[in-house]
């Protein structure tokens, strides 16, 4: 495995973990080049048939679970969540839409999957991705969502 950082063609693996699910590996890996020695973390996990995604203007592109990991994060920044529970969202979005769809899967589906999971998950990361993915034109339905958000967290707190 090349190193990242200095791109020498070997690295020895610290530590091996296997996802709850059992579908992924997450080595993580030290370089072996004195100068370098960085660590940095890889992932393995089975190569399955591409997903195509419809996006909404019907074009087709592969799934990608960078795209997702990136977009999760990103909702997430600044948030007092974890990169492990970023990755087990992701996981478990990806899991299911190889479980549900076979071959294509509508964005509308991965975007909806997300909102669920970040609604979750931390009702600010939720209202990031909601106001990008639902294109808020303006504060009126930004508020709404987030009443909507409020009330449904307390309906859960008095059940």
């Amino acid at each position: 495995m090349y190193c990242p950082y200095c791109h020498t063609d070997n690295s020895r693996v610290m530590e091996s973990r296997t996802s709850e699910d059992g579908t992924t590996i997450r080595r993580r890996r030290e370089c072996v080049n004195e100068a370098c020695q960085r660590r940095f973390t890889t992932y393995e996990r089975v190569e399955q048939r591409p997903l195509m995604v419809i996006k909404k203007d019907a074009k087709r592109e592969e799934f990608s679970y960078d795209k997702l990991y990136r977009g999760v994060m990103k909702a997430c920044e600044k948030r007092p969540i974890s990169t492990e529970q970023v990755e087990r969202v992701v996981e478990g979005i990806a899991q299911r839409l190889r479980i549900d769809f076979e071959q294509e899967v509508p964005s509308s589906i991965i975007g909806e999957l997300v909102m669920d999971a970040l609604r979750e998950l931390d009702g600010v990361a939720y209202v990031r991705f909601a106001s990008v993915y639902r294109e808020f034109r303006d504060v009126e339905t930004l508020a709404k969502e987030v009443l909507s958000l409020l009330t449904e967290t307390s309906d859960k707190g008095s059940a």
